[in-house]
């Protein structure tokens, strides 16, 4: 498929009332494609703060549009995004990384998800002496890294939701890669998605909804 009609097709499913973080609209996507401006284009569907109806396939398009316009790193966001999506949940945090002095890692965390780290999340289910880490990738927001000892905005890809149900903003988790600690993250946003609902995520914060299946705990 060609880029112009994967953002047309993209296009289509943005509601008619939903506005970019810069308060741009459909009709500005619709003169953006009039002009063959696909690079705009992109720019301002990616922007648009559409977390209750946005879609896998939405991203999807766009992650193929950016690929063949050779935006790497969008179409990286784009397929990070569906994936955030599918999963079901959007988790923000500001994460301040250990020293190397203190033990910490010597290397930047790299921006694109590219690290997977554990976290150790408090998680309230689990019996009595049992380890609560569990994966989630970092993707850093605004830099295209965190530098040793540094501090930064994140989100957070799950690699299984269900065990972080619990949080809410204002928590503090730990990174961990080795002894000590990486790094601690406190919880800044936490959003359900409505498109999906594998992760099965109420709308009130740090609830949970069951839908007739009892969650396993890994």
């Amino acid at each position: 498929m060609e880029i112009a009609e994967l953002l047309r097709r993209a296009a289509e499913l943005v509601p008619a009332d939903a506005r970019s973080d810069a308060g741009l609209s459909m009709e500005d996507v619709r003169e953006c494609l009039s002009h063959d401006e696909w690079e705009m284009a992109l720019g301002v569907l990616q922007d648009f703060d559409g977390i209750e109806w946005q879609s896998v396939e939405y991203w999807n398009l766009l992650a193929d549009a950016a690929r063949q316009m050779w935006l790497t790193r969008d179409a990286a966001w784009c397929h990070w995004r569906g994936s955030e999506t599918h999963s079901g949940i959007l988790i923000r945090a500001g994460l301040q990384l250990t020293t190397p002095e203190a033990g910490g890692r010597r290397r930047s965390v790299p921006g694109a998800g590219q690290l997977r780290p554990m976290w150790a999340i408090g998680c309230p289910q689990l019996s009595p002496g049992l380890a609560d880490l569990y994966v989630a990738r970092i993707w850093v927001e605004s830099a295209s890294e965190i530098p040793p000892g540094g501090r930064g905005p994140i989100r957070l890809l799950l690699l299984t939701p269900s065990n972080w149900r619990h949080l809410a903003v204002g928590d503090v988790i730990t990174m961990h890669e080795q002894q000590p600690i990486s790094g601690t993250a406190t919880i800044t946003e936490i959003r359900r998605h409505r498109t999906t609902a594998p992760a099965f995520w109420d709308t009130a914060p740090g609830t949970w909804r069951s839908a007739g299946r009892t969650p396993r705990v890994r």
